[in-house]
């Protein structure tokens, strides 16, 4: 099976799985589904959070999901609780469907590490 097309399973897999659990089958786009990837980094079941900390939670899990690329780096936690990251590597530049590829299989990376796919 080629890359491509495992990538493209394996998304459509993560996708239903979460819809099914966050948004009642609703479909989640890759936004969404970078944000719920914040909220588990950041580890507090909050019910609201303010527009700037929804920001700051998408941030998060893009470093979170690139750090394995080599783009970032885990640095500490501040008294908030908050993960921080540090640029290790800018990224290239990118045309749109290049970022969603890479967003897409670095989130299937992110769920295959917790066994939420196979």
């Amino acid at each position: 099976m080629s890359r491509d097309i495992q990538l493209k399973e394996r998304w459509e897999n993560v996708v239903t799985i979460l819809s099914n659990q966050f948004a009642e089958g609703e479909m989640l786009d890759l936004d969404a589904i970078i944000y719920l990837i914040g909220v588990q980094e950041l580890g507090k079941v909050k019910t609201t959070f303010k527009k700037d900390e929804k920001i700051e939670l998408m941030h998060i899990a893009i470093c979170r999901l690139l750090e394995p690329y080599g783009y970032y780096e885990f640095e500490f936690f501040d008294n908030d609780g908050w993960p921080h990251y540090k640029v290790k590597e800018e990224l290239p530049p990118l045309k749109a469907g290049e970022q969603s590829v890479l967003m897409k299989d670095a989130i299937v990376n992110y769920f295959l590490e917790r066994a939420l796919i196979k």
